[in-house]
């Protein structure tokens, strides 16, 4: 159902005016709020005026259609030239070209439509346009009907305006005023809920002060509690092999026979030490897992010889003679490069807790190949008691004992699958279970074929430049002994220095392409390769000669090793830390580099050098653009900070200056500006500068993170003379 409220002609800019007022005196008659009546009269004045410059003229009708809710409607027509491209202006495109005056009717139309819920629009060259707009009735609007019509006509004969571009000017003014006391209440809202916000951010960052604390607090009480475990077993142990050597004295007659009660005494006494033992010693190994000091010790083993040594130590647990204890066959299974002794204790645990809970079957142990993934699966199976769904995770807790009759006939520490599961994490590996209550319970120990710390964390072909550590010095190792490498990983933890392994000299000349070391320790025995000469072409080249090598070798010959070049020589096996030493000497003696910061603010100037006190840079600055230039071409720096927003020639002259001279256009440049860039500005600064960081947006922390890992790379492009 479609009513006219209201037609008329538009033929001047008298009639705009009055299309705008009549627009929203009908909109008040139908129950819409003032916001809403300036959004329909601003929009129906748009598309009007449209008509009337571009159309010279046309019609306005407005109606009411639909029913609950109903529909306001303003149609405008005119018979102009139409529009040609409709479809470009509603997207905008003519209001940023300004192309022949369509610019501003792409502007009408488009603000037209986004102040009302509905719009339509129909153009056709030489047909002129039909434009149509409006708003769904607000809630509790009454319903426009024929028969109340004479309602709104009356309230529009009361309000005819005799001056209409006084009353249009003053109707304005008073929208002018509600729409500022609006912004003003939002503003005061605003206001108020910042306040809420800032104490809210407050009471947050009181909490993550308390949380700090108290996880500082836990911390420590760890460490204690680690020291106390590791210093209390290691007093206990003297004791308890005491008595279990004094009980076993007792119990092997030495000193004279014993009664059949005194055996039995003495014989509980032994037990008990020797439970208190297992304890002690499960307590020791958990405390250095935790505390990170377990000492690998990597070798290469058959798994039929460590399935021969744990048959024969488990031997004296077989007490009951209606279990069977059965390793299966593990010839084909390939060897493995771990700790023997870790993967020892991690199935000695299993294999004993099986037998505990196992009173008839078997005890299975088997071993099987993961291809795939390059590991090895054991498996301790057996036919015992089973482990309920719920207890599962529970067992794998430290001091947790599950309550059953075999429990309580053999009482454990509660520690032996803890710690069997932070041993096969340590070794790289996972401990699962399957279990049926009254079947049986089947332990899977995945643990990797080779250890992987036994190859270093960086690994020339897995491409070095991407993963080397920016903060750390990188030391080029030339060795083809996987251990003594791992061995050299092992030395550098925890210091300035960071491994770059390779197992030869195809490696060696791959990893000088990419990453220019501090230095270099050669292996002189390379398999079917030849040390002296690699020593020599290292000396002779005009990019390497100037790298210091250090000959770490068993073939005692420094004297030619010096001779050829190698600033100084170590037979095998050399010490951690008269090797650290060694690079720590020949790390003082590098160069310091050169770092221009150009800046024209010098308290800027001086929070960066400040960010950069602890690195082997010295610092020249700039205060402005052509001095910056000047610096750039007489001290030729291995990197350069620069500010974008500098009085006379700002940050991105300077930086196409800097790329079009060839003495300069090298030099890494690192962006580090207040300025919010736009698209454009960000996309050509990507293209010529290394680095772009925000000045004064980021912790300090952060801040420092982000220039000093920058400075890194600009410093490693620089040795690798390449951008």
């Amino acid at each position: 159902m479609s009513i006219t409220i209201f037609s008329m002609q538009i033929s001047s800019e008298y009639d705009v005016v009055l299309a705008r007022q009549r627009a929203r005196q009908i909109a008040a008659a139908l129950g819409f709020r003032e916001l809403e009546q300036t959004h329909i009269s601003t929009a129906a004045s748009e598309i009007t005026r449209n008509a009337l410059m571009y159309a010279g003229g046309g019609t306005i009708e407005y109606m009411v259609e639909g029913e609950a809710p109903q529909v306001f409607l303003i149609r405008i027509r005119d018979q102009g030239p139409g529009i040609d491209n409709l479809q470009a202006i509603l997207e905008g495109q003519y209001i940023k070209e300004k192309n022949k005056g369509m610019g501003i009717i792409g502007m009408g139309i488009v603000s037209a439509r986004r102040l009302v819920d509905y719009f339509h629009i129909e153009s056709t060259p030489g047909r002129g346009t039909t434009v149509l707009l409006g708003n769904t009735f607000p809630p509790g609007a009454p319903p426009v009907t024929r028969d109340n019509l004479t309602r709104i006509a009356i309230i529009l004969a009361e309000h005819t305006p005799q001056d209409s571009f006084t009353f249009t000017i003053r109707q304005q003014h008073r929208e002018l005023m509600a729409t500022l006391g609006e912004l003003s209440q939002r503003q005061e809202e605003l206001a108020r809920v910042n306040r809420e916000l800032e104490d809210t951010n407050r009471g947050v960052m009181a909490l993550y002060a308390e949380l700090e604390e108290k996880a500082g607090h836990l911390a420590k009480a760890d460490k204690l509690k680690s020291r106390f475990l590791s210093d209390m077993s290691h007093e206990f142990r003297t004791p308890i092999n005491s008595i279990l050597a004094l009980s076993q004295i007792l119990l092997n007659r030495i000193d004279g026979d014993l009664t059949e009660e005194q055996e039995k005494q003495v014989n509980f006494i032994h037990q008990a030490a020797q439970d208190l033992s297992t304890l002690i010693n499960d307590l020791l190994d958990l405390s250095r897992i935790e505390a990170g000091k377990v000492t690998l010790h990597l070798n290469r083993f058959e798994v039929a010889n460590l399935f021969s040594a744990i048959r024969g130590i488990m031997r004296p647990l077989l007490t009951n003679e209606n279990v069977d204890l059965i390793f299966e066959d593990a010839s084909a299974i390939s060897p493995l490069y771990t700790d023997e002794g870790k993967v020892s204790q991690i199935l000695r645990n299993l294999i004993s807790n099986a037998l505990k809970f196992t009173e008839r079957g078997e005890v299975r142990v088997s071993a099987a190949c993961d291809f795939a993934n390059r590991k090895i699966i054991f498996s301790v199976e057996d036919t015992g008691i089973g482990i309920a769904p719920e207890d599962q995770e529970r067992i794998f807790q430290e001091f947790t004992q599950l309550e059953s009759p075999s429990q309580k006939r053999s009482r454990g520490t509660g520690l032996g699958l803890p710690l069997s599961r932070k041993l096969a994490a340590l070794l790289g590996g996972s401990i699962s279970l399957k279990s049926q209550p009254g079947v049986g319970s089947t332990f899977s120990v995945i643990i990797p074929v080779v250890h992987d710390e036994r190859a270093p964390v960086l690994s020339i072909r897995e491409g070095c430049g991407q993963k080397v550590d920016q903060t750390r010095f990188p030391v080029l190792v030339v060795e083809d002994d996987p251990e003594t490498i791992y061995t050299y990983e092992r030395y550098f933890t925890g210091s300035d220095f960071q491994i770059i392994p390779a197992r030869n000299l195809k490696e060696a000349h791959a990893a000088l392409k990419q990453v220019r070391p501090m230095a270099i320790i050669l292996d002189i025995l390379l398999p079917g390769e030849n040390g002296w000469a690699f020593l020599a072409e290292l000396k002779e080249s005009e990019a390497t000669w100037d790298i210091p090598v250090l000959v770490v070798s068993i073939v005692n010959k420094p004297e030619k090793g010096k001779l050829l070049g190698a600033d100084d020589y170590f037979v095998k096996p050399v010490s951690r830390q008269r090797l650290l030493n060694k690079l720590k000497e020949m790390e003082k003696q590098l160069p310091l580099e050169k770092v221009l910061i150009i800046d024209d603010e010098e308290i800027s100037r001086y929070l960066l050098k400040g960010l950069l006190a602890d690195t082997r840079c010295t610092i020249i600055e700039a205060e402005n653009g052509p001095e910056g230039i000047h610096l750039a071409a007489r001290e030729k720096p291995q990197a350069i900070f620069l500010d974008l927003v500098m009085p006379g020639m700002n940050g991105f002259e300077v930086l196409d200056r800097l790329k079009a001279d060839p003495e300069t256009r090298d030099i890494p440049v690192i962006v580090i500006t207040a300025k919010h860039l736009e698209e454009e500005e960000r996309s050509h600064l990507e293209a010529e500068a290394l680095s772009i960081i925000s000045k004064g947006t980021t912790p300090r922390d952060a801040a420092m993170a982000q220039i000093k890992d920058a400075l890194a790379k600009a410093l490693r492009l620089r040795g690798t003379g390449k951008e």
